[in-house]
């Protein structure tokens, strides 16, 4: 083709031929460099992994010791259990064998008891002493004295209210103590005697009762309003011998009391012969 533009807008510099760039230079230094890096990586690497073996190394021998430490520790752990069960089953061996060397002893010894003979009587006599050598001594019963009580006298009514002493009333002797009771309260036996009079005489005393004692003294109940007991019978102190009264010279219902001495005539006064025997009245 031809080139239809003109010369003057061509450049005018003078041309010149490009150099050639080598491309073979810069393949070489590129490659050079590549295995300068490559040579530095490696070192680089084989230090890293030169460590890490190092480490790796002694991790292990630190895990190692520790496992054989362990499982030493667990050895003596084992074996001291071991001897300490043996020790305990020695223990007990030996007390069982105590224990039984104790019954076979005690066993034996039981045996040779009762294998023993007892020495009956026919083996060992003993002698009797004879009847003519020993005289048998008959115990006599013991004497047992029986002292008899000594009877005691009574108050003919008890807890009656005295409502008239011996002694002189109206210009007259009034010769015993007046005991006042209801009406129908029994009348007792100062003491033991026999009966002399269970009547009503007519001398102003009613229905009346009178006892010898036996003793020097006579005593006697009068204004009764029945009398328990008849002439001739026995009574005891405390005897029931009658029921009170309103019989024969009476206002009211009373117990007239006499103690004689020696005769029916002889009235004494009664509350200190009471007295005496131990017997207290209010006159």
């Amino acid at each position: 083709m031809q080139n239809d533009t003109p010369r003057s807008s061509r450049n005018t510099a003078p041309a010149r031929h490009r150099r050639p760039t080598s491309t073979r230079g810069r393949v070489l230094r590129a490659t050079v460099a590549a295995v300068a890096g490559l040579a530095l990586t490696g070192v680089a690497v084989t230090a890293i992994t030169g460590d890490d073996q190092d480490a790796a190394r002694n991790g292990a021998v630190d895990i190692d010791l520790r496992t054989q430490t362990e499982a030493r520790a667990q050895a003596e752990a084992a074996a001291q259990a071991e001897a300490a069960a043996q020790a305990e089953a020695a223990a007990q061996a030996e007390a069982a064998a105590r224990a039984e060397a104790a019954a076979r002893a005690d066993r034996s010894a039981r045996e040779s008891a009762s294998s023993s003979p007892t020495p009956s009587a026919s083996a060992s006599p003993t002698e009797r002493p004879s009847v003519s050598a020993t005289p048998k001594v008959t115990a006599k019963p013991a004497t047992t004295t029986t002292t008899a009580s000594t009877p005691t006298w009574v108050i003919p009514m008890a807890d009656a209210t005295i409502t008239s002493c011996y002694g002189s009333r109206w210009g007259m002797l009034h010769a015993g103590i007046d005991f006042a009771m209801p009406a129908g309260t029994p009348v007792h036996a100062a003491f033991g005697g026999t009966v002399t009079k269970a009547s009503d005489a007519g001398d102003g005393y009613g229905i009346s009762v009178i006892i010898d004692h036996g003793n020097g003294y006579l005593t006697h109940y009068a204004h009764l309003s029945t009398a328990k007991v008849s002439v001739g019978g026995q009574v005891g102190a405390g005897d029931p011998i009658g029921l009170e009264g309103s019989t024969g010279d009476s206002t009211g219902p009373h117990l007239h009391f006499e103690v004689h001495q020696g005769q029916l005539w002889n009235q004494i006064d009664p509350a200190p012969f009471l007295r005496e025997r131990g017997i207290d009245v209010a006159c």
